[in-house]
This record gives structure tokens, C-alpha cells and sequence, in this order.
């Protein structure tokens, strides 16, 4: 439940900024395992263990979650260094 509750404030967040939409895309793809195709759920979603330890190292907490301002300071961070290069 706390999962669906803040992937509907990150989307609800992430709708308000179409400029932030392709980005959202690109970083979600590189989070992506490889071959996630051939491994049950066939969903293209990152591994939960992965995950977790993203989670533990940003919040120290496994279960953690950023704020929808927190989510869309990291899409403008990762925008901006797309363009660096």
C-alpha cells in the first residue's frame, strides 16, 4: 500500500512537468536488469534486492522512498547531466 500511495504522489508530481517526462523515461531504462524479458514476472521492473539497497544507501532504511520533490530534484539532477557531455 505505502508503495502504490507513493507511486501515485510521484506521478502525480511527474504529470505537472512535461519536461521531465523523457527524462523519467531514460532513467527508468537504465534501472531496467538486462534480459528482464526472459525472467518471470516479464515485467520491466529493477530487481527488488537492487532496489533495496538504493533505498538503504539514500535513506539508510531498505523500505525508504523519496518525496515526490525529492523524485523530481533527481530528474532535474540527471537532466542537467545529460547535457554536460
Amino acid at each position: 500500500m505505502a508503495d502504490r500511495k507513493w507511486l501515485i504522489s510521484g506521478a502525480v508530481a511527474l504529470a505537472g512537468r512535461p519536461d521531465l517526462w523523457r527524462t523519467t523515461l531514460r532513467v527508468a531504462r537504465t534501472h531496467l536488469p538486462d534480459g528482464w524479458w526472459k525472467r518471470r514476472p516479464f515485467l520491466p521492473v529493477p530487481d527488488r534486492g537492487w532496489m533495496g539497497f538504493r533505498y538503504e544507501t539514500a535513506f539508510a532504511d531498505p523500505g525508504g522512498r523519496p518525496s515526490a520533490e525529492q523524485l523530481i530534484d533527481y530528474l532535474e539532477w540527471s537532466k542537467s547531466w545529460r547535457y554536460l557531455g
